[in-house]
């Protein structure tokens, strides 16, 4: 079954012959706390609490971003774009691998419409840190603030989150071809 090229679907759809349709793709990690402090989240450090364990700096509402980015432009995702090994520096930090991603983006033609995160942890508390981190995660990307969402859940008390050995996150992100 022939289902066409992109632009074919989008002109099917009310589009205009040759135009993408606006895309839509979903992020998600986790990771656990591990020693040592402070903790990257949603671009920013919080110094109060452990760090999450990962081969970067394991901000995971940043890499929920990205994979959310990649997926919506066909892009694949974080950990085939930027493989744990000698070519991502162990403890890299995440502000760096989103806003590579957003300038692939960019250079591939897209623009990003929505970002819209939420961040599961029981601590710590974040409700005072959210506009940091949406202001931390426009400014990576290089979009006006008010694309970006940045929402918490204390995860009551289920899973991993809920009893607070660590963090999860998941993203939608949207976009479309810059004009």
């Amino acid at each position: 079954m022939d289902v066409g090229s992109d632009a074919e679907r989008a002109g099917s759809a009310g589009h205009s012959p040759g135009a993408l349709a606006p895309r839509v793709g979903l992020g998600a990690d986790s990771h656990p706390f591990g020693p040592g402090a402070p903790l990257a989240l949603g671009g920013i450090e919080v110094a109060a609490s452990y760090r999450l364990h990962g081969h970067s700096d394991g901000d995971v509402a940043l890499h929920a971003v990205a994979d959310a980015l990649l997926g919506a432009a066909a892009m694949g995702d974080l950990g085939r774009v930027f493989p744990a090994g000698p070519a991502t520096p162990r403890g890299i930090a995440s502000r760096e691998l989103l806003g590579e991603v957003g300038r692939r983006l960019s250079a591939a033609g897209w623009h990003i419409s929505s970002v819209d995160l939420t961040i599961v942890a029981a601590r710590p508390r974040l409700s005072g840190l959210l506009d940091e981190m949406r202001d931390a995660i426009a400014a990576t990307l290089e979009v006006p603030a008010e694309v970006i969402s940045v929402k918490a859940s204390s995860g009551n008390l289920a899973g991993m989150e809920g009893a607070g050995r660590g963090i999860s996150a998941s993203a939608v992100a949207s976009i479309d071809r810059s004009p």
